[in-house]
């Protein structure tokens, strides 16, 4: 671990402070450059936008441009670490947008006093940009600031550890499902964490076939007598019942999802599911049940976690930098349910497809195939922007028409 944290230090140290810089795409070498590049030429864009707004897609970069903004109050696994001390998760995710997707960013790091004055702050700079990401921000009031910043802008707006979250899993637990002889539509299945990601994916999998889903967090199962519930998981509570606790609702479960903590799902408890049972655990970075304990507790299962040490790696990069390069590409003013259904089925085809010679590589694998083992896709694989940002595309375009 010492040595981990001299090199991630080194890293963002070294050759100079950072991970992203500003290069210009335009030449200005000569005196004509620069008078193209500035004063006097650039006054004819400027009235060419004014004239007609949607130019700005043609002589700026708003159409290949994301904001990557968060107030710091859910940082990785770590907490309300401020906005600050999240920019290097922010870089971070900038320069997988660059990398896999060609997408320009600007990391934005908001120290808001109120969850108007962030909303008010993102609506204010909106016009940069061709699409917002939101990074790093608690529930519950991520949910009310995506809301706002959707039904306020005509660009797209995504709250990643949401949705990125949700198809991942979405994408990750058809195909393990058909391994494993199950379907989604009959499926009993199990969140452990009812945050902003859990409520995310079970409202994905709901829309995409799933009824039988339970939701448990630190207060226990979300069931319809509580008082606690709000907008975002009222629609996801059962009808009361006695089963209030985790270990009162996994007998015979056929999935587990785990968005929570560390540790959190016993070996007796993983012992009480059906059989062939699909452990998600994805608690970061130390998952709700270690593959090796899972292993010797259950040969049948079939797991994921977050963890790029460990087979089938949730991994948010798979999704994020392809559903803006879709939505980018589509022009559209919002990222749909039908976009992400989109990229999940996507990304659920393409694991079911031939590996590549130069991932098997860029892994150090001789051989990958659909299986127990390998149920997504990998992040180095170069059909992604194609496959993925071309549904997605075809998909915005499709409602577009309608």
């Amino acid at each position: 671990m010492d040595d981990l944290k001299k090199r991630a230090l080194d890293y963002h140290e070294f050759p100079k402070p950072g991970k992203l810089s500003v290069e210009s795409s335009k030449p200005c070498a000569t005196q004509d450059d620069l008078s193209l590049a500035y004063t006097p030429g650039v006054a004819v864009p400027v009235r060419e936008i004014n004239r007609d707004p949607s130019l700005a897609y043609k002589y700026t970069n708003k159409g290949n441009l994301v904001a990557v903004i968060t107030d710091g109050t859910a940082v990785l696994g770590l907490g309300n670490m401020g906005p600050l001390a999240s920019k290097p998760v922010m870089e971070g995710k900038a320069v997988l947008f660059k990398h896999f997707a060609g997408i320009d960013v600007f990391d934005i790091e908001v120290n808001a006093p109120t969850i108007e004055a962030f909303i008010e702050t993102v609506v204010n700079i909106a016009p940069t940009f061709g699409g917002i990401n939101l990074e790093d921000i608690a529930a519950p009031h991520c949910f009310r600031i995506e809301n706002e910043l959707r039904a306020r802008l005509d660009i797209p707006v995504f709250h990643d550890d949401q949705h990125g979250t949700a198809v991942i899993v979405a994408a990750a637990l058809s195909n393990a499902l058909e391994l494993q002889g199950k379907t989604l539509a009959t499926a009993k299945i199990v969140f452990l964490g009812a945050g902003a990601a859990g409520c995310s994916c079970a409202r994905l999998l709901k829309l995409m076939g799933a009824t039988n889903i339970t939701m448990v967090d630190k207060s226990g199962v979300l069931d319809t007598s509580r008082v606690d519930l709000h907008d975002n998981n009222r629609h996801l509570a059962v009808a009361p019942s006695a089963a209030k606790t985790l270990a009162d609702v996994m007998p015979n479960a056929d999935v587990f999802i785990g968005v929570s903590a560390a540790n959190a799902l016993s070996p007796e408890l993983l012992k009480l599911m059906a059989p062939k049972p699909v452990v998600f655990a994805l608690a970061n970075p130390d998952p709700e049940i270690l593959p090796s304990l899972a292993h010797a507790v259950r040969d049948d299962i079939l797991m994921a976690t977050g963890r790029s040490d460990f087979p089938n790696q949730v991994n948010n990069a798979l999704c994020f930098p392809y559903l803006f390069r879709g939505a980018l590409d589509a022009k559209a003013k919002q990222i749909t349910d039908e976009m992400q259904i989109a990229a999940a089925r996507a990304l659920a085809a393409l694991a079911r497809e031939p590996v590549p010679e130069d991932v098997l590589a860029a892994y150090n694998l001789t051989s990958l195939s659909f299986g127990k083992d390998y149920i997504i896709p990998k992040p180095f694989d170069k059909r992604l922007l194609s496959r993925v940002s071309g549904a997605v595309a075809d998909a915005a375009r499709l409602q577009q028409s309608k």
